[in-house]
C-alpha cells in the first residue's frame, strides 16, 4: 500500500480529533494486520471509492467511545451508547475520512466515502477479502486507543 495513502488519514484524525475532541492523539507503530483479525467493542466502517478502493474501520473500545462521545457533546456524561452517542461517533468518523479525502484530493487522489457503519459486540472478527489491512493506532492516553484500519484492493 502507498504510504502517499496512509499519511492523509493520520494527519485528518489527529487534526479532527484535537480540534472536536480536545485530543492530542499520538501516532503509535503503523502495522499491517493479516486477515482475519479480532476487533474491540466498537467498530465504525466507513466505505472508499474511487482512486481507492476499500474501507476505513475504526475501532474503539466502550471507554474510548464513551470519552470521544462526552467531548462531542460538550461535556455531557456518556455511560451508554445509546442513538445520540452513537450518531457522535459516526459524525466523528465522517469529519475524519471528509478531511481524509480533501487531504488525497489535493495530492491528485479523488475519493468517496460511504455513510458509516456502527457496530457493537464482544470478540468481532474482522475477515478482508484480497485487501491488506494497514493498523493507525491513536493513544488517547497511556490506556485509551483508537485504532484505524485502512484496507484497500490491490
Amino acid at each position: 500500500m502507498n504510504i502517499e495513502y496512509i499519511n492523509p488519514f493520520i494527519e485528518a484524525s489527529q487534526t479532527v480529533l484535537k480540534q472536536v475532541v480536545n485530543v492530542d492523539a499520538r501516532l503509535g507503530k503503523v502495522f499491517l494486520k493479516t486477515s482475519p483479525y479480532q476487533g474491540e467493542a466498537i467498530l465504525i466502517i466507513v466505505g472508499i471509492t474511487g482512486k481507492i478502493r476499500g474501507q476505513a474501520i475504526f475501532t474503539m473500545s466502550k471507554n474510548v467511545a464513551f470519552k470521544i462521545a462526552s467531548a462531542m457533546m460538550m461535556g455531557m456524561p456518556v455511560d451508554e451508547l445509546n442513538e445520540i452517542s452513537k450518531s457522535a461517533l459516526s459524525e466523528l468518523t465522517n469529519m475524519i475520512l471528509g478531511n481524509t479525502a480533501t487531504l488525497l484530493y489535493n495530492k491528485g487522489i479523488g475519493i468517496e466515502i460511504t455513510p458509516p457503519s456502527l457496530l457493537l459486540g464482544e470478540n468481532l472478527q474482522i475477515s478482508q477479502s484480497k485487501m491488506k489491512t494497514i493498523c493507525i493506532p491513536l493513544y488517547l492516553s497511556d490506556t485509551e486507543i483508537l485504532e484505524i484500519d485502512i484496507s484497500v484492493q490491490d
